[in-house]
Order: structure tokens, then sequence, then C-alpha cells
């Protein structure tokens, strides 16, 4: 089992994204769409990224050439996979559309293809069962924009082969990411089984304790030293990205986060945030804009449930092994951008205050604010 040649089906953001830095680490990489106009589109956008990165003489100018030609853009689908080792499924988030792709692939790969899905929430196992081969599929969750993301969270079903993990771990070190393994095909995986549940928090806390998005923000990043505020970060991810989340991860399990109706209602009005030009906050023009964040909002609130619940869920995954503390670590820096470790922010807000605030927070809304048992053992 060798990876060589790479199919990515999806010419999005996420698929040119995919295909661009693995054309750019010598892959051979056959882009693939419904409609030329999308692929056309989307070289056009490699092309640029490329010339960027020479501009910044992070590639040379002979080099750009090189990796946009690693790349073939092709329409028709049995073509397109006719000589690839990995295909990788970058199309929307759509469980119902995913699955007429694998029914399609399923007809036309040859039985040693192997199959991965760029998803960030789905269950990599439930998506291996729509196909021929649960044992050559794998979840391989890039961030957004793959170019300049380092983390891919790689995520073996309940039958995935050992080798054919090993292997997309190996081809995703060669593509110069860091890749960070999920044991257990879970509801999040890692990082959205940290972050998404907090968007929820955020808007509870904000009417519980009666303070504005912009304290709550500030002391989320001056407190717990997050890169940006919630608010902040759900309107830069996109509220579509966070509801869709949401929905698939609460769909298959109950106790990972405690859904807040705004999240649907911005979702059902198309306030996605930057991209639409309002979600939490407004926004003009297409640069992105920092929210007026300060110490003097932050020291107006301690922000315990926000800490406290992404601590549970971060202890949840190291009690139930899904990954080792190192790379929660790892997963949390580099796909949130935490500047510090999870359970040092905890151990630095106080250990007592949170979970105090856990068991109080249990007591009126019930098990979801249970403390798990490993946050009493971080001294």
């Amino acid at each position: 089992m060798s990876i060589k040649n790479i199919t990515v089906l999806g010419s999005g953001i996420m698929g040119h994204g995919i295909a661009q830095v693995s054309a750019m680490a010598d892959y051979k990489v056959v882009l693939r769409d419904i409609e030329q106009k999308f692929l056309d589109k989307a070289m056009e956008k490699i092309r640029w990224s490329l010339q960027k990165l020479a501009e910044k003489n992070k590639i040379t100018v002979e080099e750009v050439d090189i990796f946009y030609n690693n790349i073939t853009p092709l329409v028709d689908l049995q073509t397109a996979i006719h000589e690839a080792d990995l295909i990788i499924e970058a199309v929307p988030e759509d469980f119902n559309l995913k699955k007429k792709v694998y029914q399609e692939l399923n007809s036309l790969a040859e039985k040693n293809i192997i199959f991965a899905s760029n998803t960030s929430t789905l269950p990599i196992t439930e998506l291996s069962s729509l196909t021929d081969r649960p044992d050559k599929f794998i979840g391989v969750h890039f961030f957004n924009p793959p170019q300049l993301m380092k983390l891919v969270e790689v995520i073996p079903g309940t039958r995935t082969d050992a080798k054919v993990t090993q292997e997309v771990t190996n081809y995703i070190n060669k593509i110069n990411k860091r890749p960070v393994v999920c044991n257990k095909d879970v509801s999040g995986f890692i990082v959205n089984r940290v972050f998404i549940p907090l968007v929820h928090e955020a808007l509870f806390s904000m009417e519980r304790d009666h303070v504005s998005k912009e304290v709550i923000d500030s002391a989320v990043k001056f407190k717990l030293e997050f890169p940006m505020g919630i608010f902040e970060l759900a309107d830069y991810t996109g509220l579509d990205v966070i509801h869709k989340a949401s929905y698939e991860m609460n769909l298959r399990d109950k106790s990972v986060l405690l859904p807040h109706p705004k999240i649907k209602e911005k979702y059902d009005n198309q306030n996605l945030g930057q991209k639409s030009g309002s979600g939490f906050y407004e926004y003009k023009g297409d640069n992105y804009e920092r929210i007026d964040l300060t110490m003097e909002k932050a020291s107006e609130y301690d922000p315990y449930s926000i800490i406290g619940v992404a601590a549970n869920n971060a202890s949840w995954l190291i009690e139930n092994q899904v990954c080792s503390i190192e790379d929660l670590n790892v997963a949390l820096r580099l796909g949130m951008g935490l500047k510090m470790d999870i359970f040092d922010i905890f151990k630095k807000i106080g250990p007592s205050h949170v979970i105090g605030k856990l068991l109080e927070l249990e007591s009126k809304y019930g098990s979801f604010y249970h403390p798990n048992q490993y946050l009493y053992s971080i001294k």
C-alpha cells in the first residue's frame, strides 16, 4: 500500500485547498467537480494562492507552475479516479449528498483505493457503511483554510484497517501537516467536541449572567487567553458551520452539548457571521474586522462556566482514551489557536471555582454540567 496519486472530490474552499497542499508535496492530484465552471474558479484560486506564496518567498517562481501542473481538473468521475490510490471526498457537509457520492464511487472505484472523508462532524463508521470497503475508509478532517492550517484530525472508523490509518497518517506528514489520530470515532472528534459546545455555553452565560457578548468575549480573550472571543470566533468560523456541526453532534450524542436555540435562529435567518456581513456582530466589507475587546470589559466577568464546559469535554476525551493529553493540546493549539494548554487554563482560573460553578449549574440545569471525574485529579 503506497499513496502516489490522489483524487479530491469537490473543488470548494476545502477541496481546492487540499488539492493544492497535496500538489505542493509533489503528489499527482486530480481535482474533480460536477461542472467545469467550478473547476475553473478553483484553479484560478490555486494559481493566485501559489503566486502569493512566491511573492512571500515561501516557494520559487518556477515552483508555481510545477505545483499548479501537478493538479488536473476533471468533470468525468470515472476518469478522475482511474489512477487514484486515495480519494478524498470534500463535498458539502450533507449526509445525503455524501451518500450519493459514495454510491457512485462503489460502482466505479477499484477495490484497493482508499476512501477518505473530509467531514468535520459526521461519524466515520456511519459514512463507511455507505461503501463497499469499510476497512479502507477513514476520516481526514482538514481545517479551514488547508493552505494555512497545520492540523489534520485522522479518524479511523471501527472497521478501518490499521495499515490504512498508518498510510494516511504518512500522507498527512508528507504534505507538511500535523496529524492527530482520533482513536475513537466520537461525536465532534477532538477539536469540535471542545469548541462547538462553547458557542452554545457563551449564549447561555450571556442570558443567565446578564452580561453583553463583548464582555464575555473580552473575558474569554484576556482571562482564558483564547485568540479571540467565542462569539467572534463563531462569526469567523461561520454560523452555518456551527449550526450543522451542532445538529449532527447532538443528533448522535445528547451529552456533548446543550443546544441554544439562537444558533438555529441565526442560521435560518442567514446571519452567518463574517461571510454574510452579520452574525453575532456586524461586519462591513470583505476584510475581517476585529471586535473592540478590552481588559476593562474582561474585568467585569469570570467565564467559569465556559472554561468548565471546555475542560469537561476535554476531560471526557482523555478519560475515554480518544487521544493523549499531548495530542489534545496540539489539536486545540493548532485547531482553535489556544495559547495555553486547556488544563493549564483550568488551573489558572481555579479548579475549585470552575468545579463549583459546574455543580451549581448541574443543580439548576441538569447532568450536562456534571463535573467529569478527571477534573478532580488536576492540581
